[in-house]
């Protein structure tokens, strides 16, 4: 039976780190998303020659590969989904802006 205890509460202790480090992962792709909408926004003010695509690809896949994780609590989940959809938004403006340049994807 104290085994078993013991068991449990090195489960729960790894759960929790885990559910730490998944909210730092969160916070980095929270502050990444931050810094590409600056990244294009010095790019259409003309003070860049290329857009910054890579980091934007870069920013895509680690936005997948977090949303594949099955351990992500409800409230991960909906901030996961809080950030996905406001890249999203910024991804569509973007798009709309490199259109306009006549630099379509």
């Amino acid at each position: 039976m104290i085994g078993s205890s013991n068991r449990y509460s090195r489960n729960e202790a790894q759960r929790l780190e885990d559910s730490a480090d998944i909210d730092q992962e969160l916070a980095r792709l929270e502050e990444d998303i931050r810094r590409l909408k600056i990244d294009f926004d010095i790019y259409f003010n003309g003070a860049t020659k290329r857009p910054p695509l890579e980091t934007r690809a870069r920013l895509e896949s680690k936005m997948k590969r977090i949303a594949d994780n099955r351990g992500l609590t409800f409230a991960q989940r909906y901030f996961l989904n809080t950030l996905t959809s406001r890249f999203t938004s910024y991804r569509e403006l973007w798009r709309r802006n490199l259109k306009a340049k006549g630099e379509e994807l």
